[in-house]
């Protein structure tokens, strides 16, 4: 079984949406593993998009990520990170696939509704960024 983290972002969260969100995750055959609302800080936003520090987007990426709550989960199934990655669509929802959570649900490229890891080492490092071990039932 794989693990992944989903983080429906801000923009979700302030349009009521998480439970929308959650019910095409689960139906789309994930077990949710553990859960919390959390507000980002700029100091937490700003460590976990590091990889992006250098890109022209990072300061409106870091605004958009702190400026209301969140919900990260872990999320589980069977090829988890690439089956998220296809629930979830493309960055761009103009150019997702029809049924996928950014294409029904996304306003545009950086209020993109939710995150996905994007390999199984990077879900590890990012479960780990938001869970203690003790979070993670089995």
């Amino acid at each position: 079984m794989e693990r992944t983290l989903a983080i429906l972002k801000p923009d979700c969260y302030k349009r009521k949406l998480v439970g929308a969100v959650l019910e095409k995750i689960e139906k789309a055959g994930f077990k949710l593993v553990a859960a919390k609302i959390i507000k980002l800080t700029k100091p937490m936003a700003e460590s976990f998009y590091a990889i992006h520090r250098e890109k022209g987007f990072f300061p409106d990426l870091i605004e958009f990520m702190t400026e209301n709550r969140c919900l990260v989960a872990v999320i589980e199934k069977q090829n988890a990170v690439a089956d998220y990655r296809k629930v979830m669509g493309s960055t761009d929802p103009a150019n997702a696939d029809e049924g996928t959570i950014r294409k029904e649900f996304a306003e545009s490229i950086q209020r993109n509704i939710v995150h996905g890891s994007d390999s199984p080492e990077n879900a590890r490092r990012e479960i780990n960024f938001f869970f203690s071990e003790s979070e993670l039932l089995r």
